[in-house]
């Protein structure tokens, strides 16, 4: 049985598993990465410039977010929340093992660079289905660690691996037992696989479980918006559903109107025509396979009685872009994944009305037209049962240091008390 594992970054040969862990887990030549390493913000500020280069910014536009998630100046907001507290003093865990899904297949930059910011050794497993914009990921990693001073290269380089290896109990098992913390996306599924492995007995899990989203529109907030407004939010409703194919937990599989039943219905089929009309600009084209899989489970959630209607449009004769089920109640939202571009669809009074049905697998909830005073009091009535993020249109799939209620940066970092 092998336990060599591909180095994706550093580029290398392969590697026993072992003979990794010996080496990520060995002091670096310029001393311990400590909290906020300014050896860790040089590399990551440079990584950052080669995401938002012009022609990988236009390859792969989800790579703008990152970038600009990892320049300087966010680094050190993200720095200054990260204050010692009291006489504790804050210092990195150690070994981190990630494990990120391979369906959102950027997820492990932030994970990782986080991990790396609180000054953690990080060996991260890279998905062998990953492309794209995975790969341009680890080019401009390679690229950013060509052009650091050579020291820091040196340190980075021994601290920090991106790996592939196929299924393996060995390599699983011996990554595991070493790392001081395992970091699990991808859904239930990988959160149950991945405990197969026992950790250390200080060591412990921090996982991001299946996770469902949906949309919530204020039918007065709508009719009152500019016509530039209500492009924006279709723009946006595009960038949070249409990147990562509807997979991300964070894109919306249901929008709920609220308010009336009349307006809301007008105003939903504005919203549609102007995002049929930005998949035109766009060029968006929706594949043979995602076209069946789209019909098959929309025709499926109406035999099941979750949708009294279903509708098929988009632009010119692509009609399968846009895929509406009116749902015959709001505690019938989709949570699971149905393909992209398929949004349930379902009128309510009042945000009230969605408080009951919000369950713990609830992440985010994409907004337009609410003012903030409603926003939180919602918030407050959900009381925690569910939901995490309330964002506007357009920044579902923004990545932030606090993500699924974790505090990233505090849970990759530990406290020591002094007391005099």
């Amino acid at each position: 049985m092998t336990t060599a594992l591909a180095q994706r970054f550093p580029l290398g040969p392969p590697v026993e598993v072992d003979a990794l862990l010996t080496e990520v887990s060995a002091e670096p030549e310029g001393g311990r990465l400590t909290v906020g390493d300014e050896r860790v913000v040089e590399f990551l500020t440079r990584f950052a410039r080669k995401l938002l280069a012009p022609a990988t910014a236009r390859r792969h536009p989800e790579l703008a977010s990152l970038g600009f998630f990892l320049r300087r100046g966010e680094i050190a907001k993200a720095l200054d929340r990260l204050r010692d507290v009291g006489d504790a003093l804050r210092f990195p865990r150690g070994l981190v093992f990630h494990v990120p899904p391979a369906n959102v297949d950027t997820i492990f930059v932030y994970s990782w660079a986080l991990s790396a910011l609180a000054g953690n050794s990080n060996v991260v497993r890279v998905s062998s289905r990953s492309a794209g914009a995975a790969d341009a990921v680890l080019e401009a990693l390679t690229a950013a660690l060509d052009e650091v001073d050579p020291a820091v290269a040196r340190d980075i380089a021994g601290t920090q691996r991106m790996v592939t290896y196929d299924r393996s109990d060995a390599i699983s098992g011996a990554l595991s037992a070493a790392c001081d913390l395992r970091v699990v996306w991808g859904g239930d599924a990988s959160v149950r696989a991945l405990r197969r492995y026992p950790l250390a007995p200080h060591a412990r899990d921090l996982t991001f479980p299946d996770r469902s989203s949906f949309a919530v529109v204020s039918v007065a907030g709508w009719r009152a918006a500019t016509a530039e407004e209500r492009a924006r939010a279709a723009e946006g409703l595009y960038n949070d559903a249409y990147w990562f194919d509807q997979a991300a937990c964070s894109s919306p599989r249901a929008v709920f109107w609220v308010g009336d039943a009349e307006e809301a219905a007008a105003a939903g089929a504005e919203l549609r025509g102007l995002l049929a009309e930005v998949l035109a600009r766009r060029g968006h084209v929706v594949e043979p396979a995602m076209a069946v899989q789209k019909r098959v489970a929309a025709y499926g959630a109406a035999v099941d009685g979750l949708a009294r209607r279903i509708a098929f449009a988009g632009p010119g004769e692509d009609v399968n872009a846009v895929a509406t089920l009116e749902l015959a109640e709001p505690a019938g939202l989709p949570r699971e994944w149905l393909g992209a571009g398929t949004f349930g669809h379902a009128v309510v009074g009042s945000l009230d009305e969605l408080v009951p049905i919000v369950v713990r697998r609830d992440q985010t909830v994409t907004q337009f037209g609410f003012t903030r005073d409603e926003l939180v009091d919602f918030a407050g009535k959900l009381a925690g049962r569910g939901v995490d993020r309330i964002v506007p249109f357009g920044a579902a799939l923004t990545f932030s240091a606090t993500w699924d209620g974790y505090d990233l940066l505090a849970e990759f970092s530990r406290l020591v008390t002094v007391a005099t």
